[in-house]
């Protein structure tokens, strides 16, 4: 009689705390918001997303005025403060992927 009332709570015990289990687990969305938020932060203190942007803009500003003068720099800085912008989303989300995939647990 004593082995089944052992047998019984241990069955309920683990049963109790299955979703105990399931609670302390980060789900796929906690997971990545955490990672962007630390992406972010990381990028904030380095200037990253400045820098990325900066660099196309005045690139893209002396393509321009080699090719058109002044007009041409104004416009070739803001097609390439454009494809910074893109450039550095691109950066950030692989950077956010990659930090995920490092940090997921198997």
């Amino acid at each position: 009689m004593n082995l089944n009332r052992i047998t019984g709570l241990v069955a309920l015990g683990t049963i109790l705390s299955l979703p105990l289990s399931v609670l302390a687990q980060e789900t796929r969305q906690e997971a990545h918001d955490r990672a962007e938020r630390e992406q972010t932060a990381k990028d904030h203190r380095n200037h990253t997303g400045a820098k990325v942007v900066g660099g196309s803009a005045a690139g893209g500003a002396v393509v321009g005025a080699l090719a058109g003068g002044g007009k041409g720099a104004l416009i070739g800085g803001a097609v390439g403060a454009g494809g910074g912008a893109v450039a550095n989303k691109v950066r950030k989300d692989k950077a956010v992927k990659k930090r995920e995939d490092r940090e997921r647990t198997y």
